[in-house]
């Protein structure tokens, strides 16, 4: 095993995937992808249309999750795992499929959220979606 995709979403939880992961490349002398997908821009957030307030909210969004990233990037690196952070737009589960195939990937590790009835009807869920659609092994980590 030389490629770990970590994905984390930033619900305060990250840490709990972030020790599994250097565990396990850890033991492996494996690298660490740790990948963050953001909600694709919407069709109004374009360069030259829509109100700039949204386009400002949505640039510092991204700023605060680019500087996130990196500083979780950073606590894997002191843990003396090679790690990279890969922050991307799209559709989440097909963006993960995509990233993980991409960097060869030999494992994903994704965080497995409790959602309401509710949630689960309209959205589903991301866990549940990269484990239907998968090539490649995944590793369900509870966060809860």
């Amino acid at each position: 095993m030389k490629n770990i995709l970590l994905t984390i979403d930033f619900d305060n939880n990250e840490i709990v995937l972030i020790d599994k992961a250097i565990e396990i490349a850890a033991v492996f002398d494996a690298k660490i992808w740790l990948l963050h997908v953001v909600a694709p821009e919407p069709d109004f957030v374009g360069l030259d249309v829509g109100p700039q307030y949204i386009r400002d909210t949505r640039a510092e969004e991204l700023k605060r999750e680019r500087r996130l990233l990196a500083d979780y990037t950073d606590v894997i690196k002191l843990e003396n795992v090679s790690c990279e952070g890969i922050l991307i737009q799209g559709a989440t589960i097909e963006m993960i499929l995509s990233e993980a195939e991409k960097l060869n990937t030999d494992l994903i590790i994704i965080g497995r959220h409790e959602h309401n009835i509710m949630y689960k009807a309209f959205f589903g869920s991301v866990a549940s979606g990269v484990i239907k659609k998968s090539k490649i092994p995944v590793m369900i980590v509870p966060v809860e």
